[in-house]
């Protein structure tokens, strides 16, 4: 199978149903560090904070879900954040000394329960502003929905030729090719949670298939429609094979 062929065939499974790409989502434990997480899973840490969208490292909260790519299964991450040492043992007298002397001490407060992210399902979870941002610079020149008995998956943004496009969220590049009719250079990326983005018109994609990227990084330049016109950008947001309506998710 040549790669003009594989590369059609991977976007078909993608529009029609395809199989996730290799990974795993780590859930984060108290005292778990990305550090440790990079090298419990032999990815680096840097690499791992990119793709998530992680400005600050260290600081990950209890139940954040990281995506660590080209992995199968999950694994026991070493708790690594410094504990509080146990007092000495005349400490701990003293103490059981003072505490007896004292008044009754009030109830202990009850713990919050925990909360953890809610299950991906089939329906696209509410909309919710700026989970994505603009991928280029521009007046959105055609909405999304129908109009004149056509229908139009995405929105398209104008902007000048060679503008810089870029990711609207972190994610895995699945598709960057100009094998299907009607969208010249196309780019999909695979997000978190089912999320897919879809950029068309492209002059030129600066990624290839199988790459990372993170949220604001350039991955080709504005260009114009095949059929001719202004210089300007398709893009779509999908949740699995839905289109969605991107002006609910960008800024």
């Amino acid at each position: 199978m040549n790669i003009r062929l594989l590369s059609t065939v991977v976007l078909v499974l993608f529009f029609f149903g395809c199989a996730p790409p290799k990974g795993i989502y780590h859930e984060v434990r108290a005292g778990q560090t990305l550090y440790r997480i990079g090298k419990t899973y032999q990815v680096d840490e840097a690499y791992i904070a990119r793709i998530n969208g992680i400005s600050d490292p260290s600081r990950l909260r209890t139940g954040q879900k990281l995506y660590i790519p080209g992995v199968s299964t999950p694994r026991k991450v070493p708790v690594t954040a410094a504990r509080k040492a146990p007092a000495p043992p005349r400490a701990k007298k003293a103490a059981a000394t003072r505490a007896r002397s004292t008044v009754k001490a009030s109830p202990p407060k009850k713990r919050a329960p925990s909360v953890r992210p809610p299950r991906t399902t089939s329906k696209p979870p509410k909309a919710q502003k700026g989970l994505f941002i603009y991928p280029v610079a521009g007046k959105v020149v055609k909405k999304f929905g129908q109009k004149s008995g056509q229908i139009n998956r995405g929105i398209e943004i104008a902007a000048p030729l060679n503008a810089p496009v870029v990711a609207a969220a972190p994610g895995r590049i699945i598709y960057s090719g100009n094998e299907i009719s009607g969208y010249g250079n196309l780019i999909i990326i695979k997000h978190d949670n089912s999320y897919y983005t879809v950029y068309g018109f492209s002059k030129k994609n600066y990624v290839t298939s199988g790459s990372y990227v993170g949220r604001g990084d350039k991955i080709a330049a504005c260009g114009t429609p095949p059929s001719g016109g202004k210089p300007r950008l398709h893009f779509e947001i999908r949740h699995g094979k839905e289109a969605v309506n991107p002006i609910f998710y960008l800024p």
